[in-house]
């Protein structure tokens, strides 16, 4: 007969699945605002998963792909500022101003990454930089978008349509929602040829090529649905704050942001954005409070650290590190439960 013991371990090891574990982070996902119900652990909540739309937006080209750019506040950009341009201009609710903001950031997408795409390594890196670092220069000087001042959103909800809540709970579910079809998406490039392709072309372009992988259309493709994406992001943070302007649209620190959130989880696994957004964004939250005003510059010398760490000691990210050592975990565990 076998051991009432090890028939409990067994089972207690089979809960311990992958499936079981996305069940229990949807669960959690849903009922966090119902459980820490205060004002400021939602506003985190909300931060939160919009770090995480963010960095699994530039995980599809930056993370799958190999092709980091450190410039994706172009697209947050252009999301943020389109739907406040159609409610300054014609008075149209925000949220009709996503799709057009979408549209601009897959045309800008096409139009950078047609000459960037010839550069490797760094200098993409560096070429997707001072794009974005133009583009932000230019919009604080054009009166159009309201120059350094930025653009501001409806003070007072005129109906359901303007988006506009006193509770961050709705924002929340929002927020999750669009972080769920994401994450659809992506599960659905990575079973696909597409996300072979992805794969390859970052272990090696030249590889990839020679075995008959069309490297710059997917490129192509993959910066283009990453930019669509993003800008997503960029319109939902407008839609809560109301107001935009140019640092806040298309600052570095924003692209640093997404890099270092999808690195420190895990750049080019489906769920390494979640996990580094909550840890890095709590942490970031916290220093801000604890340090009132002042402690926004320590947000830059805590992405410095990180990098530095993640660099040094774990380039793959901490998700890479739990699957290196979830083996011995459950090795260990089996043990245990079967004496």
């Amino acid at each position: 007969m076998v051991p009432a013991a090890r028939i409990d371990g067994e089972g207690v090891i089979k809960a311990l699945s992958p499936r079981l574990a996305i069940i229990l982070l949807a669960a959690a996902l849903l009922l966090y605002p119902l459980v820490l119900s205060g004002a400021f652990y939602r506003d985190v909540g909300v931060a939160f998963l919009l770090a995480a739309i963010s960095a699994s937006a530039w995980n599809i080209v930056g993370g799958y792909a190999g092709q980091v750019s450190v410039g994706h506040s172009m697209f947050f950009g252009l999301g943020a500022y389109t739907p406040l341009l159609f409610y300054s201009l014609w008075g149209w609710p925000p949220i009709a101003g996503i799709p057009a903001g979408i549209a601009l950031s897959i045309g800008l997408s096409l139009l950078i990454g047609m000459p960037t795409f010839r550069l490797t390594g760094h200098y993409f890196s560096m070429a997707t930089i001072a794009v974005a670092e133009l583009i932000r220069i230019f919009t604080g000087t054009w009166d159009f978008v309201g120059a350094a001042i930025g653009l501001q959103g409806p003070a007072i909800a005129r109906g359901w349509w303007d988006l506009t809540f006193r509770s961050e709970v709705p924002y929340y579910y929002l927020f999750l929602a669009v972080l769920a079809l994401l994450l659809a998406v992506t599960t659905f490039i990575e079973r696909r040829r597409f996300g072979f392709y992805l794969r390859a072309i970052k272990a090696s372009e030249r590889a990839a090529r020679s075995l008959g992988v069309p490297v710059r259309r997917t490129k192509m493709q993959a910066l283009a649905l990453s930019a669509a994406f993003t800008s997503v992001a960029g319109s939902l943070y407008v839609i809560k704050t109301g107001f935009i302007d140019p640092d806040s649209a298309f600052g570095i620190l924003i692209s640093v942001q997404m890099v270092i959130v999808a690195a420190l989880g895990g750049a080019g696994t489906l769920f390494g954005p979640l996990v580094g957004a909550l840890i890095l964004i709590p942490l970031q939250s916290a220093t801000n409070t604890w340090f009132g005003g002042g402690g926004s510059g320590l947000t830059y010398i805590l992405y410095g650290g990180i990098i530095v760490l993640i660099a040094r000691f774990e380039p793959g990210g901490l998700f890479e590190l739990w699957q290196r050592v979830a083996p011995a975990l459950h090795k260990l565990l089996r043990k245990r439960l079967h004496v």
